[in-house]
């Protein structure tokens, strides 16, 4: 980073966003250190946790978002706050550092919003087909996708560099931006960028958790009670009366319970907050820059630019709260890490261990619990009750759960 004078030989030429306040600029500092400091402290406990708890260690994706965003929150928010702060206007980067600045943005932001949806994708197989995630979610397949997503975001952040400018020049650090970039194929590079990294993931997001409200609807539907039989495991009667109750629980109407009749609403609830969360962060950001490359002449001040991208920001310090955090068994690590650092009780602060702890909990619970009770369903024409009990025990698990041991 050097501080001189703007050179011309670029193309670039300084620019400053209107003036605002002393006090409206203060608040908005204020806010991107808030949330640079929630970003660093929020994802680096989701880390700890889940690479010091073994059970936890499956979380392989969502211990690769939180290391996206603190990657983000070290390299790439410090450097918006210069951008976007009119105390640094005299600070200028060299094409070298600029361009660099903007690969880093662009490759965090591609590989934070394409683990976003390779973990949609994996609540989708572990609810919808658990025996064939079972099955296929190995070791070797979760390094290939985060290979994956890396060699995809270099190459996407790569296009943003294509057509750059080889003099030796300066640019403000307000200009060091997407949109004041001086590639030549900007405009497709734009294109592209969206389309890879937040039409076809917000695609995905869509159908995959269509797909997982769809079952949480027809199973809250069709939820029927597990017979009073199957909670007890006993010795198998032939006697008459046995078989009448076994005739006739399976005959029992479904009843729609206050629960069952607001599972619906819980999940529905679930997926606005958390496709509402991805969109109110990505679609300004990525609206803004399609809009802005496709109607060059259009009329965009600095503050436009600065709240789309610290929107968009925002996201890193979020998805620790909406994909680890939310998790009963994460926080319950972190309270036991928590007591051993500091020899004081914290589970009540930071512990729920309620079904209603979270939305997202109670909806994956209700997932489960669902499920369950659809497999005992189709195993009472085809297995003795105790074979019933021995699937229903088995069950299959929501990724981010632990299964609970049954109470007594």
């Amino acid at each position: 980073m050097i501080n001189r004078t703007r050179i011309n030989s670029t193309g670039l030429d300084p620019f400053y966003p209107p003036a605002v306040s002393q006090f409206q600029e203060a608040i908005g500092i204020f806010f991107m250190v808030m949330l640079s400091v929630i970003a660093l402290v929020a994802n680096t406990a989701v880390m700890v946790v889940i690479l010091k708890t073994p059970l936890l260690r499956k979380f392989i994706f969502v211990c690769h978002l939180c290391l996206v965003d603190l990657l983000s929150a070290i390299f790439v928010m410090p450097l918006g706050i210069i951008s976007s702060s009119t105390c640094f206007n005299r600070v200028l980067y060299s094409i070298a550092e600029c361009q660099t600045l903007i690969f880093l943005n662009v490759c965090f932001i591609s590989a934070s919003i394409l683990t976003i949806s390779v973990i949609s994708i994996e609540r989708y197989y572990y609810i919808v087909h658990p025996m064939r995630y079972e099955v296929k979610m190995t070791t070797g397949l979760a390094i290939t996708v985060v290979a994956f997503i890396w060699i995809k975001s270099i190459l996407v952040a790569g296009l943003a560099l294509v057509g750059w400018p080889q003099d030796n020049g300066a640019s403000s650090a307000s200009k060091c931006t997407i949109y004041w970039s001086p590639g030549v194929y900007k405009k497709i590079f734009v294109i592209i960028f969206t389309t890879l990294c937040f039409i076809l993931p917000t695609l995905i997001i869509f159908a995959v958790y269509g797909s997982i409200y769809k079952v949480a609807r027809i199973a809250s539907l069709q939820h029927v009670p597990v017979p009073s039989w199957t909670a007890t495991p006993r010795q198998r009667s032939d006697s008459i009366h046995s078989q009448v109750t076994i005739i006739t629980t399976r005959n029992v109407p479904p009843r729609l319970s206050p629960e069952r009749l607001f599972g619906g609403n819980k999940a529905a609830l679930t997926l606005v907050l958390i496709v509402g969360q991805f969109l109110c962060s990505w679609l300004p950001f990525f609206s803004f820059h399609l809009h802005c490359s496709i109607n060059p002449t259009s009329t965009v001040t600095g503050v436009d630019e600065i709240v789309v991208t610290w929107l968009a920001y925002a996201s890193f310090a979020i998805n620790p709260f909406f994909y680890g955090l939310l998790n009963r068994q994460i926080r319950e690590e972190l309270a036991k890490l928590g007591r051993h650092c500091f020899s004081k009780p914290l589970s009540q602060d930071l512990c729920i261990s309620s079904p209603e702890g979270s939305i997202q909990e109670n909806f994956f619970q209700f997932l489960q619990r669902t499920s369950c009770t659809m497999e005992t369903r189709s195993s009472y024409t085809n297995s003795s009750p105790r074979n019933t009990v021995d699937q229903t025990a088995l069950g299959f698990r929501i990724p981010g759960q632990i299964p609970e041991e049954p109470t007594s």
